[in-house]
């Protein structure tokens, strides 16, 4: 969960959520994706900073995205292929297309089945990283279902098994959202490692070392430069951090995400045996994603007001908790970052220097006008 910040991190500017998306999806678009898609990855991509999950947002724009586009890893004008369709379950071939949009749309086709038959299922294979899963499971939340979204890292292999040597899964994130009533919706958004990767790249971006925790060497010692992850010497902590805290339930959880992501619709698998080869080290590029999207309609199998009206109060309940301190009043996840995004929706959102040079660079270069600093 976040925390609403005003001023702009290290002497940055602040821009208007609209203008953002709107200039984000014209370099989408420029890069050959169709309009109407280029406008909801622009909206996924950004939502990571509209909510202060700055490791998901812009930051991935000109490391992740653009690159990918222009090695053809993934396919700008790629077009899902349906493999299976039951009724209530679809497999889809994801072709490379770009996953900011494509999951929203899995997900979308998941609610508007889960309509008529109460639950439905959308999973993919060959598909590429889509940022915030929270972003796309909030969407179908906002229309009064629950919402599930899970991907694994295609062969991408960083993290180890509790006592093993050789890295041979992801971080493995998933997201689960409900709606709360009147309230913003809960959602979950998680990685299955102590943080995602984002985190620590951020960190090295900084020049800022990490907490002990997050990495380890070859050897289980603690790591704290953020530069020995894509150095390939230090690995991902699953979630619980040593096996007396709990690492086997975030390896578990990850070991979940990789069976119902992957596993299910035939994506490239971490646990295979070339990652047995050479010495174990982080290795691997996230390519052939897979994902799975499941969504409840409560709706369809109660009446909905008493689903909406029950929510209200498990959520309601939870916020009128008699907090420990009263500074920090009890929330639920989701809640910090919706009111975060509301404060940046009226005031703009805060980008630092770096990404704001960055992506001035970016627009000068294609010929593109970056929105200058409180645009409306």
């Amino acid at each position: 969960m976040t925390q609403s910040t005003d001023a702009p991190p290290h002497d940055g500017v602040t821009v208007s959520h609209d203008a953002l998306v709107a200039f984000t999806a014209e370099v989408f678009a420029d890069r050959g994706v169709p309009e109407a898609r280029a406008r909801t990855a622009a909206e996924a991509l950004v939502h990571g900073d509209l909510t202060g999950i700055a490791s998901h947002g812009l930051a991935n724009l000109t490391r992740l995205y653009l690159p990918a586009l222009d090695a053809g890893r993934i396919d700008a004008a790629a077009e899902p292929e349906k493999v299976t369709d039951t009724g209530a379950a679809v497999l889809l071939d994801g072709r490379r297309s770009l996953g900011l949009w494509a999951a929203t749309e899995a997900l979308e086709l998941a609610a508007d089945r889960a309509r008529e038959t109460g639950v439905a299922l959308v999973t993919m294979r060959d598909a590429t990283h889509f940022g915030c899963a929270g972003y796309h499971t909030a969407r179908i939340a906002r229309r009064g279902m629950v919402a599930f979204l899970a991907a694994n890292c295609g062969r991408q292999r960083i993290a180890r098994p509790p006592g093993g040597r050789a890295a041979m899964l992801g971080t493995n994130p998933f997201s689960v959202a409900a709606p709360a009533g009147d309230r913003p919706p809960y959602v979950l958004d998680m990685s299955t490692t102590v943080v995602p990767t984002g985190r620590v790249r951020a960190a090295a971006r900084a020049g800022e070392p990490i907490p002990e925790g997050w990495l380890e060497d070859a050897e289980g010692r603690p790591v704290t430069d953020p530069l020995a992850l894509d150095a390939g010497e230090g690995f991902l902590r699953w979630l619980g951090g040593d096996p007396a805290t709990g690492a086997f339930k975030g390896y578990g959880l990850g070991l979940m995400v990789e069976v119902l992501a992957a596993l299910v619709p035939g994506a490239g698998l971490g646990p295979a045996p070339e990652a047995l080869t050479g010495d174990g080290r982080p290795t691997g590029r996230d390519d052939d994603i897979g994902l799975t999207a499941l969504v409840l309609a409560p709706g369809a199998l109660r009446r909905e007001r008493d689903f909406r009206a029950e929510a209200d109060g498990l959520f309601g309940a939870l916020l009128d908790c008699p907090p420990l301190d009263p500074a920090r009043p009890v929330s639920y996840p989701g809640r910090p970052e919706e009111l975060t995004a509301a404060h940046r929706r009226r005031h703009g959102v805060p980008l630092s220097a770096e990404r704001h040079a960055e992506l001035t660079a970016l627009a000068a270069e294609r010929g593109l006008t970056f929105p200058g600093a409180g645009a409306r």
